[in-house]
């Protein structure tokens, strides 16, 4: 799963990505086709679909040095080949209170998956399942719609692009007071590889949030925070692979002096061999 100034950012982004789709087109496959980590990046979400009859169990722990901490576990299943995957993304969080924040039920759709470019469009239910009077969760059903492109820039680094919008229509603040919230996500990331099973890793990731209150102007924050980090792999025989890493946020604007730690560690192996795996 920031600031305002950085919506003509945003465009610049998405604006670059759709071109690079273009540009790649036509390029021959094989050149690029080189051992190295597809997985879900700390803070990014990188456009790779879960392969056929393979599945991937993802933890996520960030602790902030305002005492505030949360840990997500995603579970991730491809659905029918490479084209279609369904996930769930569970919370758990403490800011002024520690409990269950609302679930995230995930469908992505694997648009384009070329040698160096790939775009995978999601839609998110998201569930009411955190207690709102607590601050835990919204108190009602959400919707997020995000738009992830990685584009392999070499064979030693690789490019990730989000872009994203989250709409909460008649949220419940702590008091019992309602809105509409409305919040634009972005992010870039840029990915070393130091050998097929080593990377070093640069997040930045930002947002928009839009709050309106019946007869008020809206209220605008902006939050970016940027992460470095590294990641590896453990390969096993038997098709698993375990992913942990290690990353430091950093947080600007509306998250100003905030700094911490974020624990990554991913689980993916096959849970059957598909009939005809695309």
């Amino acid at each position: 799963m920031l600031p305002a100034s950085c919506i003509k950012s945003l465009g610049m982004c998405a604006s670059f990505a759709v071109l690079s789709l273009s540009l790649v087109q036509g390029q021959s496959r094989g050149r690029f086709d080189f051992p190295r980590i597809e997985d879900n990046s700390f803070l990014i979400e990188e456009a790779y679909n879960q392969d056929p009859g393979v599945i991937q169990h993802i933890s996520g722990f960030q602790l902030m040095n305002n005492n505030t901490w949360a840990y997500t576990f995603t579970d991730e299943w491809p659905a029918a080949g490479l084209k279609h995957q369904v996930s769930a993304t569970i919370p758990l969080m403490r800011t002024d209170a520690s409990g269950l924040g609302d679930i995230l039920v995930n469908y992505r759709y694997q648009a384009v998956y070329k040698e160096r470019i790939a775009f995978s469009p999601r839609f998110s239910l998201i569930i009411p399942s955190g207690n709102y009077r607590k601050g835990l969760g919204e108190g009602v059903l959400g919707y997020q719609v995000s738009l992830p492109v990685s584009w392999l820039l070499s064979t030693k680094f690789v490019t990730h692009y989000n872009l994203g919008l989250t709409f909460t229509p008649g949220a419940k603040s702590p008091d019992g007071t309602r809105s509409n919230q409305t919040i634009l996500n972005y992010g870039f990331s840029i990915i070393q590889f130091l050998s097929a099973n080593f990377n070093f890793m640069l997040e930045t990731v930002g947002s928009t949030s839009f709050v309106k209150h019946d007869g008020t102007a809206p209220m605008i924050s902006n939050s970016i925070i940027i992460n470095p980090g590294f990641r590896f792999a453990i390969n096993f025989k038997s098709g698993l692979q375990i992913v942990p890493g290690l990353s430091v946020p950093v947080g600007f604007d509306a998250m100003n002096g905030e700094a911490g730690i974020f624990a990554y560690l991913s689980f993916e192996h096959p849970l059957w061999k598909p009939r005809n795996p695309e």
